[in-house]
């Protein structure tokens, strides 16, 4: 961490383009909101206490959502352009040393390493302050970076603003600076709102600086895609696609292997270990980790979920907030709705739902089950069509079946109940007390068969026909 580092991130703005109630930097891509990521990036430079965000439209969703990464605040109460943002941090961040990094709340793409690549340029050459440019094949509506023989920059020119010779120009200015701290706050205030709108531009700062005798200096990104802004919901695509192929490239070189990796959706938070194959159309998001070995079946869903090593979810299944241990097996068409945790080596077969359940180790329901609010012993059998019944209609309540019981076929339990360890409960049994251990509980109606039945009842059946076809009056 760079001790002598303050970053700044303006996020203040609604961003009318995206046509949205929500602010722009709480839209999402690969995963996370746009401000979650240029956090994590400045994050990875400086001290979280050392980073300040400029919080404007929806104030407390935004300091909500980053508060518990140690990030602090600053509220830009009207939105009067990027050099009135920055100089509203002035009260909290200028008795800091060193220099200052200015970052925008809507590019996700910059990475921390050419965060340093600025920061080191800037710190060797002395110059007042560095900035990020690009070379783009149009720069229509960019602001033009104008050099001198030296190459220094001397000045930014907004579009509207250039002649015919600067718009020529196809370097631009990413708005991305590396300031000294004590040059940005001394001429912060020289800045004017001499354009249309009024505002105060931070872009000015380039040619004041020059003016009062100091040096500012370029960094040409490599990669001009990192760059990308977003203003509406076609460039928030656009930027959810490079991630997810920045995610998806990454994840094969660390050897997971990925069917189909154009079809796959995968979250940047997520990590997935070596070995493990993902098959197409497959969803990992949010806080999700897979162990080694495992397998992630066709157009499955796993959520901000723990899969150990050798786990196999097969096609169509949904995995959300739960953990799975070494060796289970899940699906297909399964279901874990919510918190469950399955031991290792259970299964979890077809069209089964769990939903707050302990499955123990070597457990089994493979069919048509639905396990809610409950505790599964090892070794547990779990038949076709098994329900706990866990809702009374205003309170949840728990089942718990003990180590190597048998619970057969169509079987209701109603709860609370405790099902004993080595029991047996007969098919479509509606069990509603206490099953004690190695007992056979049996809870449906008593079968009865009348002979002749069936035959009888077709013969009155065809008597009742040939009645309704005899003509009237004959």
């Amino acid at each position: 961490m760079d001790s002598a580092l303050t970053v700044l991130i303006l996020a203040a703005g609604l961003g009318t383009r995206m046509k949205s109630r929500k602010a722009k930097v709480l839209h999402r891509a690969g995963g996370k909101t746009l401000i979650e990521h240029v956090v994590d990036a400045a994050c990875e430079l400086a001290n979280p206490e050392s980073i300040y965000i400029v919080v404007g439209h929806q104030a407390e969703i935004v300091e909500s959502l980053l508060r518990p990464r140690g990030v602090r605040f600053v509220r830009q109460i009207e939105q009067k352009g990027t050099g009135h943002a920055v100089l509203c941090c002035e009260p909290a961040a200028k008795r800091r040393q060193g220099r200052v990094l200015i970052l925008y709340g809507d590019c996700p793409l910059l990475g921390a390493g050419t965060l340093r690549r600025l920061i080191d340029l800037h710190v060797e050459s002395g110059a007042a302050a560095t900035a990020i440019t690009t070379m783009l094949e149009n720069p229509t509506g960019y602001g033009r970076i104008v050099r001198n023989q030296e190459g220094q920059v001397l000045a930014v020119v907004e579009e509207k603003a250039a002649s015919a010779e600067q718009k020529q120009i196809r370097e631009i200015n990413a708005g991305i600076y590396c300031f000294d701290t004590a040059l940005l706050w001394k001429h912060l205030h020289d800045i004017r709102p001499h354009n249309p709108a009024r505002e105060y531009y931070l872009t000015d700062l380039v040619g004041i600086l020059n003016a009062a005798g100091h040096r500012v200096l370029p960094l040409p990104a490599v990669d001009f895609t990192e760059l990308l802004g977003i203003n509406n919901r076609i460039e928030l695509a656009e930027v959810d696609r490079i991630l997810r192929e920045r995610k998806v490239r990454q994840l094969m070189l660390d050897g997971v292997t990925i069917e189909r990796p154009d079809t796959v959706t995968i979250d940047a938070q997520v990590a997935i270990g070596p070995d493990t194959v993902i098959e197409p159309f497959a969803r990992i998001l949010g806080d999700t980790v897979i162990g080694s070995d495992a397998r992630i079946g066709a157009y499955s869903i796993i959520e901000s979920s723990r899969l150990e090593d050798a786990v196999e979810v097969l096609p169509f299944s949904i995995v959300a907030t739960s953990h799975v241990e070494s060796g289970a097996r899940i699906g297909p068409y399964a279901r874990l709705r919510m918190e469950n945790h399955v031991e290792a080596g259970a299964l979890i077969g077809n069209f089964v739902e769990l939903k707050k359940t302990r499955l123990g180790k070597g457990a089994k329901a493979q069919h048509l089950a639905y396990l809610g609010d409950s505790t599964i012993g090892e070794n547990v059998n779990v038949g076709a069509g098994a329900i706990t019944c866990n809702y009374d209609g205003q309170t949840k309540h728990k089942t718990r079946i003990g180590a190597g019981a048998f619970i057969g076929s169509n079987a209701t339990l109603v709860a609370p109940i405790e099902i004993g360890e080595g029991s047996y409960v007969g098919a479509g049994s509606v069990i509603t007390d206490p099953v004690p251990a190695d007992a056979l509980a049996l809870g449906r109606g008593r079968q009865v068969v009348k002979e002749g039945w069936a035959r009888r009842r077709r013969r009155q059946a065809d008597q009742n026909s040939a009645a309704r076809k005899v003509p009237v009056g004959s």
